[in-house]
């Protein structure tokens, strides 16, 4: 639908093409209208506004009467049915022999009148913001950190394992293994990483969720001092931070997982570090093309997967008729991302993968 300043604007250029020997349909095909919108936006030679706003249609036989409208609308601020939504109303109203209307017309009705809202005691549902969003290209621009509890053999005591990732190579650059969670523990843990890694003063985020030494004081002052950049998981959201959540995962299925607890604290620190040592230097993580979190934290990963293309071409040139397509993809990940937002996603793999 347009205007009659828009249909003036397009029907000039038409007529002076045309006085000046243009064919009309070919005029009309470069306006991009057909050649019957130009005979029916003239009458008499002048161009006339479109009237179908204008025009007066007969109303619907089936369409409700007002007075059926605001009985449906006191039904549905009844007492009886103020808290119920129109798809529970029509059901026990059908059970009474009673039709008012159908549920989608009743939804109609009270959204004209600015009625639909949650009912009952239920809260609304709430707005989830996206979380934010952090790339590496290499180690120690972004780390992840959280604690998990590893069970002692006394029924209900736990040790704690504090534990900071670096996300580009799933290297674990700092652990720990105490009795309890503070924010002191924390800032030695992330002091000591840091030292280890040389890159104080560096831009450096540390991604965690909400736990109380995650936000303490004491951690966010340490975190001021060397200069790291703080990023929390949403509030309530448990999936924001899943690569301390999958490095966990895999340690607690370890097949040399202790079954009924860690017998002291000593042999809980001496366990990690042994999945510490499994982890980083021997196990092929599928997150990262099947190389070791040591590897690649060393920059050794692109030497490692060139060289496994090569062994695959070589193999693909001896038995060709084995191939139907290319060999196997082995190209290196440039980028990790956390929580990525899918709609800006590149083509190739970015995606946490399962360890």
């Amino acid at each position: 639908m347009m205007s009659l300043a828009q249909r003036l604007h397009i029907i000039e250029p038409i007529r002076v093409a045309c006085e000046a020997g243009a064919r009309l349909y070919r005029a009309c095909d470069v306006a991009h209208i057909s050649v019957n919108d130009w005979y029916r936006w003239q009458q008499e030679g002048q161009v006339v506004d479109d009237a179908r706003p204008l025009a007066k249609r007969p109303e619907p036989a089936n369409k409700l009467s007002d007075t059926e409208r605001k009985e449906v609308i006191a039904v549905c601020n009844s007492e009886r049915f103020g808290s119920l939504p129109p798809s529970q109303i029509v059901p026990i109203l059908a059970d009474e022999r009673r039709y008012l209307a159908s549920k989608s017309t009743m939804y109609r009705i009270l959204k004209a009148n600015a009625l639909v809202f949650p009912r009952g005691r239920a809260a609304a549902p709430r707005k989830i913001n996206k979380p934010t969003t952090h790339h590496a290209t290499a180690p120690n621009q972004v780390w992840s950190w959280d604690i998990t509890f590893l069970p002692a053999q006394t029924k209900g005591q736990f040790y704690k394992l504090y534990l900071i990732e670096d996300i580009f190579s799933r290297y674990p650059v700092g652990w720990e293994v105490h009795e309890e969670e503070t924010g002191e523990l924390a800032a030695e843990l992330l002091q000591r990483s840091v030292t280890g890694q040389r890159c104080s003063m560096t831009p450096l985020v540390l991604h965690s969720d909400n736990g109380a030494p995650m936000k303490s004081y004491t951690l966010k002052a340490k975190m001021e001092e060397l200069k790291v950049s703080p990023s929390h998981s949403r509030p309530r959201v448990s999936n924001d931070n899943p690569f301390s959540e999958s490095l966990f995962r895999t340690l607690k299925y370890w097949p040399q997982w202790p079954q009924a607890g860690f017998a002291s604290l000593d042999q809980a620190q001496r366990w990690v570090q042994r999945f510490i040592h499994w982890y980083s230097r021997e196990h092929r993580h599928s997150g990262i093309q099947f190389v070791t979190p040591a590897q690649r934290h060393q920059g050794q990963d692109q030497a490692i997967l060139a060289q496994r293309k090569a062994v695959y071409e070589i193999a693909k040139a001896k038995r060709p008729q084995r191939w139907q397509g290319a060999t196997r993809d082995w190209t290196w990940i440039s980028q990790v991302s956390l929580n990525p937002d899918r709609d800006l996603l590149p083509e190739n793999k970015l995606e946490i993968e399962a360890i």
